[in-house]
């Protein structure tokens, strides 16, 4: 499994989408710096799934992808420019099914757990808060592990 490819094409639709000012390759542990937008990419879970062959597991990978924004006058605005780069975010995952080849699909609408989603709250940390979209990602990966005879 090339997680860190698959990694990459998660995070590179965040980073074309020109909406963040930053794109991190993990779940940060300290606030973000930035005044605008950031997006964080990690992988949450990995379990095998029943499509497998006779031969090998397929797996699913859950993706996280956490978008923040710092609280700011209009509070109006800071939904309305979450909700743009979610949405665009969730259109490139729609668009790019297979991620380049990467993987089997995005499991858009659940065939193999949960769909495709992502929930809007508020997440303090260092003493800010932040208005958060996170969106999961199920990703279901080919041949992950070969099973023996």
């Amino acid at each position: 499994m090339d997680v860190l490819g698959i990694l990459d094409g998660v995070e590179s639709h965040a980073a074309a989408s020109g909406y963040f000012e930053r794109v991190n390759g993990h779940e940060p542990k300290s606030a973000p710096t930035t005044g605008g937008l950031t997006a964080a990419v990690w992988i949450d879970s990995i379990t095998p799934v029943l499509s497998s062959g006779l031969a090998s597991t397929t797996g699913r990978l859950l993706v996280m992808v956490r978008l923040y924004s710092p609280l700011s006058d209009p509070e109006d605005a800071v939904d309305r420019d979450l909700m743009a780069a979610t949405s665009a975010l969730i259109g490139a995952y729609c668009g790019d099914f297979t991620l380049g080849g990467l993987v089997r699909q995005v499991d858009i609408r659940g065939a193999h757990g949960a769909a495709l989603t992502a929930r809007a709250g508020y997440l303090e940390q260092d003493s800010a808060v932040f208005r958060v979209f996170t969106i999961s990602v199920p990703l279901i990966v080919n041949d992950l592990w070969e099973e023996a005879p």
